[in-house]
């Protein structure tokens, strides 16, 4: 299953990733697959059938049709129960703050239901959006319901998003400290701000986005040894790369090539 991937309008590019709409049967899609964390937020419509979520605690729960996935710090694994047809907002790691109440925070590893989020406004979009013709559609939907939604562009802070930037731009090899004394912005303050608006702290994202850089490099099979890679993405030595790997992944570098993570990079399959 590969996804069709979609760019936001321009009066939501600042916030918006991208849009991608994912289609397959059950034989094609995976039995389980894992979510490895990437820095951003989703909101996830499941206009076919959903998906079973598995908890590290043996635990498992049905999601909803329509939810919001929190910034995740874990391997998320998921299952289909059947058809797969979902539409899929990707925001940038500061792009939802602008359309939430609830604080950023408090939705970490969680799955959050679009009436929950929203109200019955929120609810009652869903239900057009799961049963919209087609991706045109749905796109318009969301874009609606996200532009009314849209009252004050100033609670993206600048100097949020400038760290954001910087730790994209370094792919995740990032110095805080560094960085702070450099914007002149104590380092408690910088933390605070991130909490708040991303929901992890620099520090988290800056791991997140490293590790991410690392898969694909894998994924593209561009590596000849694990210690040139850990080396390259600026790990202390292969044993922290192999800690940090499974911390997001779940797996090691040698078990990554199995069928597990099948959907693991498809929010990052953007260029």
């Amino acid at each position: 299953m590969k996804p069709q991937i979609f760019e936001p309008s321009p009066e939501l590019k600042e916030f918006v990733m991208c849009y991608w709409n994912l289609e397959g049967d059950r034989e094609s899609t995976p039995t389980k697959n894992t979510i490895v964390p990437d820095g951003t937020m989703k909101l996830i419509f499941h206009y076919a059938d959903t998906y079973k979520h598995h908890a590290k605690n043996g635990e498992s729960i049905i999601l909803p049709k329509c939810f919001l996935i929190g910034q995740l710090t874990q391997p998320y694994i998921v299952e289909p129960l059947g058809v797969t047809g979902s539409f899929v907002a990707r925001f940038h790691p500061n792009g939802f703050l602008p359309f939430t109440t609830i604080p950023i925070k408090e939705m970490e590893n969680t799955a959050v239901p679009l009436d929950k989020l929203f109200g019955e406004e929120g609810r009652e979009t869903g239900e057009k959006i799961l049963h919209a013709c087609n991706t045109e559609a749905r796109i318009q939907l969301i874009e609606t319901f996200l532009l009314k939604r849209l009252t004050d562009k100033k609670t993206i802070d600048f100097v949020v998003a400038s760290t954001i930037e910087t730790i994209m731009a370094a792919n995740g090899k990032f110095a805080v400290n560094e960085f702070s004394q450099r914007m002149n912005i104590n380092r408690r303050q910088l933390t605070r701000k991130f909490s708040q608006e991303i929901g992890l702290s620099p520090k988290q994202l800056s791991k997140t986005i490293r590790i991410q850089a690392a898969l694909k490099t894998l994924l593209a099979e561009e590596v000849t040894s694990l210690t040139d890679l850990a080396y390259e993405n600026e790990y202390y030595d292969q044993a922290h790369f192999i800690k940090e790997f499974k911390e997001f992944t779940g797996l090691t570098p040698k078990e990554f090539y199995g069928d597990e993570l099948k959907m693991s990079l498809i929010f990052d399959r953007k260029k």
